[in-house]
């Protein structure tokens, strides 16, 4: 007599039309989706609803492994917020990474009360330091493998940052620096490069992680967006023969602390006139012009613009098409949120072993995502000039 409950792989091996079962899987799964985004949004799709609690906007294409094959996944975005289906489990990795690290500080007993909390709320506390061991060395494996991966082909965009998370040290709490950096390739696609950590942000410790860049095959780079750090700048013009671009906002920051509450906002757009010139010569008149008008009345600021007229209207000279992306490290900054996000829930880490794990994994990730993105963060026609291959560069000849 057959079994009725016929595993899913016997399935396929009896039958001969295994795209029927990946279109079911793909259909159930689109619907089910749909029905999470309906709930979500407080309206089915198409509906004009006045009680509509957010719009969509459009899908994102995913790939999704089954036991029947490939699926195609068009997972629904949303205005305001974000959505991933439930059966793909977002971010599996960093949720192992971070259990491993709260196991590990619990097991050698430096942790602290909200750990304590954590790890008997998830039913933990029976965990064996083998476990736990077992659980860390998987995870550092993966992790280890991507931030030692080959980078090949140009960069000519990178926006560096640091983080700072506490770490025990002999005995001793200590905050330490994570710095992080994020590329653009000639094919128009974000990577995270890598990471570091290290005592402080200071000269030789960026210059040391840019040039294990470069080991590890970083070429190409035309641009380096960043703040405004003395240790940064120094470490970028002695690696790369690259443009710095110093971030937009914190200048502004820095800018508007010299205006008063009550002209900031004046300051802030008359400033501004210079970031909406259509080009680098334009942009430094204008900027020259406001520094001057303000000068009577704000020598420092006018000061502070004279000094740094160079460092922020560089992303003026790079194609319009990008510089929005390249005025500021808000890419990276919106990165650098979910770490500390992550990293708030441990507050101590037991050792920087297990900072590289959790954060890691998180940017492993996160690489990961951006590279599966259907659209390109940049478009190739518009990077194919900044490419060194004479090849991608006369692909954009017409």
């Amino acid at each position: 007599m057959t079994n009725p409950m016929m595993t899913l792989n016997t399935l396929l091996e009896k039958t001969s039309d295994a795209d029927i079962l990946r279109e079911m899987i793909g259909f159930a799964s689109q619907r089910l989706m749909e029905m999470e985004v309906g709930a979500r949004t407080g309206a089915a799709y198409g509906h004009k609803d006045p009680d509509r609690l957010v719009s969509r906007n459009g899908y994102r294409v995913r790939d999704w492994d089954t036991h029947a094959g490939t699926v195609e996944l068009q997972i629904p975005k949303l205005r305001k917020g974000s959505y991933f289906p439930g059966f793909l489990e977002p971010r599996r990795m960093t949720e192992k990474a971070l259990t491993a690290v709260i196991q590990e500080a619990y097991i050698q007993g430096i942790s602290t009360r909200s750990v304590d909390d954590l790890v008997k709320a998830m039913g933990m506390d029976g965990i064996s330091k083998s476990q736990v061991s077992r659980l860390c060395e998987d995870i550092d494996t993966r992790v280890n493998a991507f931030l030692e991966r080959p980078l090949e082909g140009d960069w000519p965009y990178m926006w560096i940052d640091a983080t700072y998370v506490k770490t025990r040290q002999n005995g001793s709490i200590v905050s330490v620096a994570v710095i992080i950096a994020v590329g653009v390739n000639t094919d128009g696609r974000r990577e995270v490069l890598g990471m570091k950590i290290g005592a402080s942000e200071a000269e030789p410790f960026w210059t040391e992680f840019l040039r294990s860049l470069t080991r590890r095959g970083l070429r190409g780079v035309k641009l380096v967006i960043s703040d405004a750090h003395e240790g940064i700048k120094a470490a970028v013009s002695k690696v790369f023969s690259a443009t710095w671009q110093r971030c937009r906002v914190h200048f502004m920051r820095n800018a508007l602390a010299h205006a008063g509450k009550s002209g900031r906002r004046v300051v802030s757009a008359f400033i501004a006139t210079a970031f909406a010139q259509d080009d680098a010569k334009s942009a430094s008149l204008q900027w020259r012009s406001v520094a001057d008008q303000l000068r009577p009345k704000i020598p420092k600021l006018a000061a502070l613009m004279d000094s740094a007229e160079h460092d922020v209207l560089a992303f003026m000279a790079f194609p319009q098409a990008h510089r929005a992306k390249l005025h500021s490290t808000n890419p990276i900054e919106r990165l650098n949120g979910e770490i500390k996000r992550r990293t708030n829930v441990v507050g101590i880490f037991p050792n920087e072993a297990a900072i590289t794990r959790l954060i890691g994994a998180l940017i492993m990730e996160q690489s990961e995502e951006w590279v599966v993105q259907r659209g390109r963060y940049m478009s190739l026609e518009t990077l194919a000039p900044l490419s060194n291959d004479p090849i991608v560069m006369l692909s954009a000849v017409p």
